[in-house]
């Protein structure tokens, strides 16, 4: 962002909205030098973001807890655990989410392979990851300086990988989950968030001490823009999966984890530099680079919400 901009978002800081938010967002990406892949055409990661917000009042904080562990925060608790200063409730703060989505120079690279990630997508993985911690800093930063106290929760020194009964391991913030709630997409078999600009993407989050409007979610289930979840078709992901990691049961997490080990030995050697990766269940597949599920996309475009759920008896 640049620093007139930045500035007269500080100036204006009562007047912030999620537009500006967004416009703050997008401007970082056009202008910010860390947006690079690093290569010898010097390419940038990203051109685009998605961004919704959630409030932290929202119900679905707590039901995160309840289906992927205790372990993981809602927005109050990371948010009062890193700024003591604050006296806020779960109704003062605004969960701010974004969604990356890839390139499609980098989609159609990796698309192409079969067994371990295209060089592009592995630059992605390291650089295009380098610019979205980037991106958190550059938000909370201008969020404070507005005079709305904000976080990254990936960012926070004891945010952590923890085992899970249920899931094999998860995390104390989910940035996927966040991106849920806030509106942006549902999960498909293979664990990825399917969103209105595909799966092929990175996601990040800021926690801040503000009141934007929350972005409706234009779903109930979980898994509404999945074929496979949806209408029992598809299942491209599971053919991409060079290690069978994924099948019509869901996604075999260590399978997964132990392949991206070795990934890693090969990123070196071949492309000669510390990178990782895989992706190839994002790619090649129907929701790549949008909703495959037709019902779902087309009233996502026309702007419609389904039905409230029934009131809990």
């Amino acid at each position: 962002m640049s620093n007139s901009k930045q500035e007269v978002l500080v100036e204006n800081n009562a007047h912030l909205s999620g537009d500006s938010i967004k416009g703050l967002i997008q401007d970082f990406i056009m202008s910010s030098p860390d947006n690079t892949m690093k290569d010898k055409n010097g390419e940038p990661a990203w051109d685009d973001a998605l961004v919704g917000f959630a409030s932290g009042a929202d119900p679905i904080w707590q039901q995160y807890k309840e289906y992927v562990g205790a372990f993981h925060w809602t927005p109050w608790e990371v948010f009062s655990q890193h700024c003591p200063g604050e006296s806020v409730g779960p109704e003062d703060l605004t969960v701010i989410s974004w969604v990356l989505p890839q390139r499609e120079i980098v989609r159609e690279a990796n698309r192409r392979n079969k067994k371990y990630p295209a060089e592009p997508w592995a630059r992605i993985r390291v650089y295009g990851e380098m610019f979205n911690v980037a991106l958190r800093q550059h938000v909370a930063r201008c969020l404070s300086e507005a005079g709305h106290a904000a976080i990254a929760p990936m960012l926070v020194p004891n945010w952590a990988i923890v085992k899970s009964k249920r899931f094999s391991y998860a995390s104390s913030w989910s940035e996927r989950h966040v991106a849920h709630a806030a509106g942006l997409g549902t999960f498909g078999l293979c664990d990825g968030l399917i969103t209105a600009k595909g799966k092929a993407m990175r996601v990040g989050s800021v926690v801040a001490k503000i009141c934007i409007a929350p972005t409706p979610r234009p779903y109930i289930d979980h898994r509404a823009y999945c074929l496979f979840f949806a209408n029992g078709t598809c299942g491209k992901c599971i053919d991409r999966c060079p290690v069978c990691a994924i099948t019509e049961k869901g996604h075999d997490k260590e399978k997964c984890r132990q392949h991206l080990d070795r990934a890693r030995k090969y990123v070196k050697k071949t492309y000669q530099f510390e990178g990782y990766g895989c992706g190839l269940c994002q790619v090649g597949v129907p929701c790549e680079a949008g909703i495959p599920v037709e019902a779902a996309r087309e009233a996502l475009e026309r702007g419609e919400l389904p039905p409230p759920p029934p009131p809990l008896a």
